[in-house]
């Protein structure tokens, strides 16, 4: 290879000069965090593009997944998958909630609708899935439980930012979305994240469990913690989403050629998802079956020897890590999908400026040509 290390996704940034005004606005006021002009103006210009009504800014996703806890009082037990970044469970046991893992579809690797009922007890307070890679999770009927049961719905959305289904923007489903903007995401603020939320009330206790509980100068309601996005983060969100849809579609590109490369290949599945109607093209997982002519571990392997980083995305599962697997619903006779799915999965490099030439090595070592 002569393109250098090629990772799974690399930070879509703006010409530095497109910044330097707004850092310049930021040392002309004076003002660098403590929800500044920029940090306004990002959560309304998000709620224009999003299609919500909403948002409340974070300095990072897993803080406004452990905040959008909080502010629904979920307590005792939560439904959640175990095929995830480990941010999602860990928001459980940040907040003293117990994570109940339950197994996923092999079509979109989600949370499986038809597993949750069984897993519902006395102590279910809510479930907690996630839209994997940005492909939605059926969300009419993860609600259509919630109602039945009285549960709230919080859905870890760190990699939909921008996705769409038949309704409309997927962040709008549940009681709660939450948001990751980390660099490595389509939508990045170096570091953030965001939480959507349905209704002005919400929004106002977000707000304040984000800086301490504060209701004003001299008056704290609740034990929150400080989770405010600063101005710099927020100002280079602004920025970015000038560039957010010519990145997307930069990504689809990316994502086309992959399929038609990869079609025919013995042994390698590529992800669909049955309830996408508008991707954001986060990701590009492949599946390595055992007809592939190497096993994944051995192409992980072979892809970084040529300077070539992909991730094993989501390997181990969440309910396979030490403060987990004790858990009876961790057993992997319990997760028969999601233990395929992390034995064989594998996300190959998608950002908007990589090269056809780059994806065509890559699909020609896959292929052992």
């Amino acid at each position: 290879m002569t393109h250098g290390k090629i990772f799974v996704t690399q930070p879509h940034l703006p010409p530095l000069a497109e910044f330097i005004p707004y850092l310049e606005e930021i040392w002309k006021n004076k003002t660098l965090t403590n929800c500044g002009p920029f940090h306004q103006q990002l959560e309304t210009a998000l709620c224009h593009y999003l299609g919500v009504k909403y948002i409340s800014l974070f300095t990072n996703g897993t803080i406004a997944l452990v905040t959008a806890l909080q502010a629904l009082r979920i307590t005792s037990e939560v439904i959640t998958t175990p095929y995830s970044f480990v941010a999602t469970s860990h928001s459980l046991l940040w907040n003293g909630i117990k994570p109940v893992f339950v197994d996923i579809e092999p079509t979109t690797l989600n949370m499986n609708p038809a597993r949750i009922e069984a897993a519902i007890t006395t102590q279910t307070t809510a479930i907690m899935p996630v839209h994997c890679y940005g492909h939605p999770c059926d969300v009419e009927a993860i609600q259509k439980i919630a109602d039945n049961y009285n549960l709230k719905v919080i859905y870890d959305a760190a990699h939909a930012f921008g996705v769409k289904n038949a309704a409309g923007s997927i962040l709008c489903h549940g009681d709660l979305s939450v948001l990751s903007f980390h660099a490595t995401k389509v939508f990045n603020t170096f570091e953030g994240g965001a939480i959507v939320c349905p209704d002005a009330k919400t929004k106002m206790r977000i707000d304040q469990l984000k800086n301490f509980g504060f209701v004003n100068e001299t008056t704290v309601v609740a034990a929150g913690i400080n989770g405010k996005m600063n101005e710099f983060s927020a100002a280079l969100g602004l920025l970015q989403l000038k560039h957010v849809d010519q990145a997307m579609t930069a990504r689809k590109v990316i994502d086309s050629l992959y399929r038609e490369l990869l079609a025919g290949i013995p042994g390698v599945h590529c992800l669909d998802s049955a309830f996408e109607t508008e991707s954001n093209y986060a990701y590009f997982p492949i599946l390595v079956g055992h007809d592939f002519r190497i096993g994944r571990d051995a192409l992980y392997q072979l892809l970084k020897d040529h300077d070539i980083h992909p991730r094993r995305y989501f390997y181990p599962l969440i309910s396979d890590f030490p403060m987990y697997r004790g858990m009876p619903s961790a057993r992997r006779e319990n997760l028969p999908v999601a233990t395929t799915a992390a034995l064989n999965v594998l996300c190959l490099p998608i950002y908007p400026n990589l090269e056809e030439s780059t994806v065509k090595a890559i699909v020609k070592l896959i292929r052992g040509d």
